[in-house]
């Protein structure tokens, strides 16, 4: 009550510091008539003028009223956009590395502008984060208008886009890309062999659009690189048809954490069934060797018992297509990891493709905490404030809309079962479309969208279905869902990134209708009736009520239901929101609290009636807010096991980057070999030990296996004064006069290239292995919980182990090569920087194994330096290999256009890899 009352009279701490920035807005106001006087190569020079004020000692603060006013201007006249004195607000809290949280269709693509110009000015880069390649695109187009005009250059990042390509688009001011398309960047520039192969520089400043979807729903899950492993299509194939046998009372499901195990009863009928078929190594199922049986079985209860077709996946093109939980979008190429993926396509028919072992990792957190300055942008971040607070430092700060809200949002309506609910949502509709008024409807899963989609024919209602298996549409129903009279159904609304524009979307219309008429008067004379149709028909649209938002039930996440709502009543609109509820929702059958299904049962609810009160809304609301808590605790425990890893892939990296940067890497070989001989002789022979407790054996095979080398050691054990010190000199003198002389005739700079490359090698090698075995740690340390012990503080000291012997074995394995290696040397042929292997990119889940990864095209090959010292020949790139003709030779095909053989591969992967 106090606080209320606190708050009435003075307003909130976001109030108050939105006020604060009232100064700021002023005085850019001020200078608004002095830049518009200036002529349009006068207001070009202003980017050359804010460069040489920084390098006078001005701060990006100290220039931020004249950048800001110049901005605007150059946006009227370059887009015919103003900012409004909100914008402003939201431009300066960007700056200032703040999630700046604007109702949907208060502009928030042109507030960036004025922060990533300001930052850009510096010339160090800023990157803009969207949520998919579309927007990257179209933003990097729309407003990459205004800053080319000022002169500052623009890069996007898309799949499939070329190394040089990449290279420059991050060498620009101003880059647009994915949050994926930037995470995988960074993995494989740390992949690469030298430092002009690397497409990134240093980070400076990135604006993440959509934040809470990239920062807080996607970063559940880390980004992966991985390569392939063996086929094990067989083994899914029969534990499929095991598991769609088995009873329900064989196995228990928890559909909270998505997880299913076994019953006591069920584990040993399961273990007769594969000792029938031969799938077991020994009697016991949880027996060591059954290890990888037990793994393939838990996915395969998962796929066939808690996936759910046309919920969680699709089947398109014969291919598991994954369903993203929040956006309803198809997500091509992406899949789930540790088996789950294949486990699915066993269920379902379909080809089963090969796992994969990860090659390196990184979440989202420690992606883009390198940022030195990071800040977002997005309707919906409030409810999570005290996360992007804890993880990324970031405060979020509430900007007022240009014009009142004016949607009215009504109570929500309760019915007892689906089929009731969507009656009467049904009904509804019908009302709302005869009197002209828009309806978007948001459902949250394909099956609801199409089962709702039945009910509307119905009644007679004509309507769109924008789902997962419509995605292509998408842009262009979402653009037209505000019409007159148009009916929307969605899967999950949020990021879509289009306006909703009440009477139509002007530009579509234009490019839908006048695809083909040429420019001229008659073109213009149809724009302006275009224009002039939408005109009249967003008023009529006005006159019904606005855009109708309504929902078929409550999200998870309190965020997309905001989302929802926030696509109608933009700028001031009309606008009408409803959620429709019954006690079949997942939400409230899974997370609901007991006491509401009591008393709602006990009400004696008729058939087809609907309640509605303040205290159903509020016990929603918690439930929410308990999977909201859940969610958050799975986030956080990502972050504390990658920040484990995270300390190590800094010192891996560094490491590469040190090697890659040094002239020479003598000093690095030499020191490692030194380590090693000492490791071996400390093994064998403890300081402080006398010569008989000695393990010569294990000695001699040791210099033997590593070193390559036979001394006299039993001559050495002859002598009065020999120590375990004095073993370790005579070994170092003998390893370092035989490496003198391997390199006594070798060119210096071969020499070295050969090391560094040896290095790189065999440090991705290890790093490779290690991050598998903290996968595999990661899966198990959860067990010691039984045993009273913090599972995280188990991993931190057991990874920390691991990654001294994996040191330990690393010093030991290059030191054994350049020993045993013959030097003969092939100079490489290198054009142009080569590709990388296409490498599997993925982002999936390393707890539950639930999200999903991707199969992207991968960058940066590594050409060896050394001929047999690597141990095979190149591979020929392409299926055609080295030897085929080219019959394209004489065609100009871009390197990354589908062959046109028909093979389904891009052309400098099939005939254009014909050298």
């Amino acid at each position: 009550m106090i606080n209320s009352l606190l708050k009435s009279v003075f307003g909130s701490s976001n109030d108050r510091y939105v006020k604060s920035l009232g100064k700021i807005v002023n005085q850019i106001n001020d200078l608004e008539p002095q830049i518009q006087a200036l002529s349009d190569e006068e207001l070009q020079a202003q980017t050359v003028k804010f460069r040489a004020m920084l390098e006078e000692g001005k701060t990006l603060d100290d220039i931020l009223p004249e950048a800001f006013a110049t901005v605007r201007e150059a946006s009227v006249r370059v887009l015919g956009m103003r900012h409004f004195d909100v914008q402003m607000i939201g431009g300066i809290v960007l700056h200032r590395g703040e999630i700046s949280e604007m109702r949907t269709g208060e502009g928030k693509t042109l507030v960036a502008t004025l922060a990533v110009y300001l930052n850009a000015v510096e010339g160090k880069g800023v990157h803009v984060v969207t949520v998919n390649d579309y927007l990257a695109s179209r933003d990097a187009e729309w407003m990459g208008q205004l800053y080319r005009w000022m002169g500052l250059t623009v890069g996007v990042i898309v799949p499939n886009l070329g190394e040089y390509e990449r290279r420059e688009a991050y060498g620009s001011d101003i880059t647009y890309g994915t949050n994926n398309e930037f995470g995988f960047d960074y993995l494989r520039d740390n992949m690469k062999q030298s430092r002009d192969q690397m497409v990134q520089r240093t980070f400076n400043f990135a604006i993440v659009d959509e934040v809470d979807s990239i920062l807080i729903d996607e970063a559940r899950t880390p980004l992966i690189i991985s390569g392939p492993t063996e086929d094990k299509t067989d083994l899914y194939v029969s534990i499929d048809a095991i598991v769609k046998e088995i009873p329900e009372d064989w196995y228990e499901k928890d559909e909270k954490s998505k997880n299913i195990g076994l019953t006591e009863d069920g584990t040993e009928e399961i273990e007769k069934l594969l000792i029938e078929r031969g799938l077991l190594e020994t009697d016991n199922l949880y027996d060591v060797e059954n290890t990888q049986i037990v793994h393939h079985m838990d996915q395969a209860l998962k796929a066939v018992h808690m996936f759910k077709r046309d919920t969680d996946y699709i089947v398109k093109d014969d291919k598991v297509v994954i369903i993203d939980e929040f956006t309803g979008r198809m997500m091509d190429g992406r899949r789930w990891s540790n088996g789950l993926h294949q486990a699915v396509e066993a269920k379902e028919g379909v080809k089963i493709e090969p796992e994969n072992q990860t090659m390196a990792s990184i979440t989202f957190q420690n992606y883009f905490r390198m940022y030195p300055k990071l800040a977002g942008m997005t309707g919906t971040a409030a409810t999570e404030a005290s996360e992007f607070w804890d993880i990324y430092k970031m405060n979020v700060v509430e900007i007022p809309t240009n014009k009142p809200v004016q949607r009215i949002d009504e109570e929500d309506e309760f019915y007892k079962n689906t089929q009731d609910k969507f009656a009467a949502i049904a009904k509804a509709i019908r009302e709302k479309n005869e009197i002209g008024q828009p309806v978007l409807v948001g459902t949250v899963s394909i099956e609801k969208s199409e089962l709702l989609a039945e009910f509307l024919k119905k009644e007679g209602v004509a309507h769109e279905v924008l789902n997962a298996r419509f995605h292509e549409r998408e842009a262009h129903i979402v653009a037209q869902a505000g019409r007159l009279g148009a009916v929307t159904i969605a899967t999950n609304m949020a990021g879509r990134g289009t306006d909703i524009q009440l009477g139509g979307n002007v530009e579509f219309r234009i490019e839908a209708e006048l695809a083909g008429m040429p420019e001229g008067p008659e073109r213009d004379a149809a724009i302006q009736k275009i224009e002039e149709e939408v005109g009249a028909e967003r008023q009529k649209v006005k006159e019904a009520g606005g855009l109708f938002v309504l929902a078929t039930e409550r999200h998870e996440s309190r965020r997309i239901d905001n989302q929802l709502r926030g696509r109608s009543g933009r700028q001031g609109d009309p606008g009408l929101s409803r959620f429709y509820l019954c006690l079949e929702d997942d939400l409230l059958r899974i997370f609901g609290p007991d006491t509401l299904f009591s008393r709602m049962m006990n009400s004696n609810l008729e058939d087809g009636e609907a309640i509605g009160s303040k205290w159903l809304s509020k016990a929603i609301e918690t439930a929410q807010k308990k999977v909201e808590a859940r969610n958050y605790d799975i986030r956080k425990q990502v972050v504390e096991y990658d920040d484990v890893m995270n300390d190590q892939r800094k010192v891996i990296y560094e490491q590469r980057a040190e090697i890659m940067d040094s002239e020479t890497v003598g000093d690095v070989v030499v020191d490692m070999r030194h380590d090693t001989v000492n490791s071996i002789v400390m093994q064998s022979c403890p300081p402080g030990s006398y010569p008989e407790q000695w393990n010569m054996d294990l000695l001699k095979e040791r210099v033997a296996e590593v070193l390559d080398l036979q001394p006299p050691f039993d001559e050495w054990l002859e002598e009065d004064t020999v120590e375990p010190e004095i073993i370790e000199e005579r070994l170092l003198a003998m390893v370092d006069e035989r490496m003198e002389a391997k390199i006594a005739n070798a060119d210096p700079d071969i020499w070295t290239r050969v090391e560094k490359s040896i290095l790189l090698e065999r440090l991705d090698h290890f790093w490779k292995e290690h991050l598998a075995t903290l996968d595999a740690l990661r899966q198990v340390v959860f067990l010691r919980a039984h045993a009273q012990k913090q599972p995280i503080n188990e991993y931190k000291q057991e990874a920390f182990g691991l990654f001294e012997q994996m040191l330990d074995s690393l010093r030991e394995d290059i030191t054994s090569i350049l020993l045993k290696s013959e030097l003969r040397i092939q100079q490489p042929v290198q054009e142009e920087l080569p590709d990388l292997p296409d490498f599997l990119t993925g982002h999936i889940d390393p707890l539950t194994g639930l999200d999903n990864s991707n199969d992207g095209d991968g960058s940066a090959s590594q050409a060896s330096l050394f001929g047999s010292l690597a141990g095979s020949p190149r591979a020929a790139a392409g299926p055609g290999g080295s030897n085929r003709e080219n019959p394209y030779a004489d065609q100009v095909i871009s390197r990354n256009a589908p062959c046109p053989c028909g093979s389904g591969n891009k052309y400098k992967h099939c005939h254009g890899a014909v050298a």
